[in-house]
């Protein structure tokens, strides 16, 4: 074979090759687009290649066991737990960023996630942005450490059932039952105490028509339910930190 066709043959290998490699890339951007739009969720590697980051996007409702409407935006559990366990079995994830804007939902279905969160070995930070209600609270102390923006709100009340209920005292106990549990994981992951939060959950100083209690950016700081006020910034430097400290 003479030289002239040994280099264009070479030449054509490395054309396909880089064809290749580019058809890849765009699969990997278009999954990545796909997820993030279905799910919320994407890998956060553009920090010089040191660490990747995976961002979860806890919006809307949390869905538990029966589907909401089409129309409400919805945080669906079901999806949420596999990719949870999935990152902790994935050695190439350094730390799990969590941004949280919920209005509440499905109790069991949220305290699922937020127990998932805590017992990542992975460091975690969560970010409040607009608000973390009811179910929410737990959601956002389950991380390791945790940040509001100043404008940001957690709603604290007690816990409300939908459709027909039997008025026996046992309803009753279950419904205390229920409470107990996201005030002894929240008090368990949080700096307030376990009757403070209670207090704030039964109070009826600030909600008219209601029980219960909102706190504003750094008034959740001083309660002890947040660690810290910041942006996305912030937060990320945390968590940049964090996962540095324990490669180290």
């Amino acid at each position: 074979m003479s030289e002239s066709k040994k280099k264009e043959r070479e030449k054509n290998g490395g054309d396909c090759r880089e064809e290749e490699r580019e058809k890849l890339r765009r699969e990997a951007e278009e999954k990545e687009d796909a997820k993030l739009e279905e799910y919320g969720q994407m890998t956060l590697n553009g920090s010089a290649g040191k660490r990747n980051i995976y961002l979860l996007s806890i919006i809307g409702e949390v869905e538990g066991h029966e589907n909401l409407p089409g129309t409400s935006k919805a945080t669906k559990y079901d999806h949420v737990l596999p990719k949870l366990a999935q990152l902790e079995d994935d050695s190439q994830v350094d730390g799990l960023l969590v941004l949280l804007n919920t209005s509440g939902g499905d109790v069991d279905a949220g305290l699922a996630i937020a127990e998932m969160i805590a017992s990542l070995s992975m460091p975690t930070v969560s970010l409040v942005l607009g608000g973390s209600h009811s179910i929410g609270v737990p959601l956002a102390v389950s991380a390791d450490y945790s940040f509001i923006v100043p404008t940001g709100t957690m709603m604290i009340h007690p816990v409300r059932m939908t459709g027909m209920v039997i008025g026996t005292e046992r309803t009753y106990e279950y419904f205390e039952m229920i409470q107990e549990r996201i005030l002894n994981f929240v008090a368990g992951h949080a700096r307030i105490a376990h009757d403070q939060l209670k207090r704030l959950m039964h109070s009826t100083e600030m909600l008219t028509r209601d029980l219960g209690t909102v706190l504003v950016g750094e008034e959740a700081v001083k309660q002890g339910l947040i660690d810290e006020v910041g942006g996305i910034r912030e937060a990320l430097g945390r968590l940049y930190d964090m996962v540095d400290g324990k490669k180290k």
